[in-house]
């Protein structure tokens, strides 16, 4: 191949156009795309008011578009994989605990499982006290574990501040009840991506609490929480589509809240199969789905802690 035809077979720059008055930036980032719909470019604000009328319908449905993809994919695990074990996190708040001491969240398993020596032999009791991820012992009282959390709050540690803003919310560990700040605190957290934030500040909405009673904004809520991997958020969305009657919404949230670790849609997806508004093979896949998660989580650990769950606490 000659020099000339190497040439010539060269990708040449990407055009840039303006949708409304045609103005072409080749190479240039100068053009800025409309963010609902990202189809189209616009060199202004000017130009995209002007385009509006031409371009609302269509940028509408489109951002629509947009907005059920990033919905309805299947998000990662909201708390990803045990530091210790390196087995799923599960979605079950039972199943795991936050470590004050050091921020990590730890799987139930791991939190409860015996501790040896390189020998073998099982440590004492002030051992078996110990955190698993750093070894700190654990907080004797209240007022020490309200210690640990507020450093932590202090160090930015998003899982903190959602946990305090809990507290607020119940009025516990000694804090005032107070659900502007409780809000404030799951905002932050939110922000810093604690999908579960997001949920709680869905279910004020909601139920109204601390809040006016807002059905759009609770929505709003429940779907960044979902987006974010929380599967009670997800199963509420569920809920709120099956409610409205649009069945085929429900369903999906039903699968992707099922295949993340809740077993809750699969009573509702039963109950629609049954009465004709999903199919066998719908409820079937809900059921493989959650097995499947089972077998992602399980470990004998853990077995062993869910045997003796009523004796734990998670903070």
């Amino acid at each position: 191949m000659s020099a000339a035809d190497s040439n010539n077979n060269k990708e040449l720059p990407s055009a840039d156009i303006c949708a409304n008055c045609g103005k072409c930036e080749e190479g240039s980032n100068s053009l800025k795309a409309c963010t609902a719909c990202k189809m189209v470019k616009y060199c202004n604000r000017e130009c995209q008011i002007a385009h509006r009328p031409q371009h609302k319908r269509e940028c509408k449905k489109r951002a629509a578009e947009l907005h059920d993809e990033n919905l309805f994919k299947q998000p990662p695990p909201e708390h990803g994989d045990c530091p210790i074990c390196f087995i799923r996190i599960p979605a079950l708040f039972s199943g795991w605990g936050y470590q004050e001491c050091c921020g990590k969240i730890i799987c139930s398993g791991c939190i409860h499982a015996p501790v040896y020596d390189n020998q073998g032999n099982l440590l004492d009791n002030d051992k078996q006290n110990e955190c698993p991820f750093c070894r700190a012992i654990r907080p004797t009282s209240n007022e020490e574990l309200m210690q640990r959390i507020k450093k932590r709050v202090k160090a930015g540690d998003a899982e903190a501040i959602c946990i305090m803003a809990r507290y607020y919310r119940d009025g516990t560990y000694g804090l005032p009840q107070d659900m502007d700040k409780a809000l404030e605190l799951w905002h932050r957290a939110a922000d810093a991506g604690i999908a579960k934030a997001y949920g709680n500040i869905g279910n004020s909405y909601h139920l109204g609490i601390g809040v006016e009673v807002d059905k759009e904004k609770a929505k709003h809520y429940y779907e960044l929480a979902a987006m974010g991997g929380n599967v009670d958020a997800r199963s509420n969305l569920g809920a709120l589509e099956a409610h409205k009657g649009n069945g085929d919404s429900a369903l999906r949230h039903g699968m992707i809240a099922v295949k993340g670790g809740d077993s809750g849609p699969l009573v509702p997806i039963r109950n629609m199969f049954e009465c004709g508004d999903a199919t066998k093979e719908d409820y079937t896949k809900a059921l493989q789905l959650y097995q499947t998660y089972l077998g992602e989580i399980k470990s004998p650990q853990r077995d062993k802690a869910a045997a003796f769950s009523d004796q734990f606490k998670y903070y």
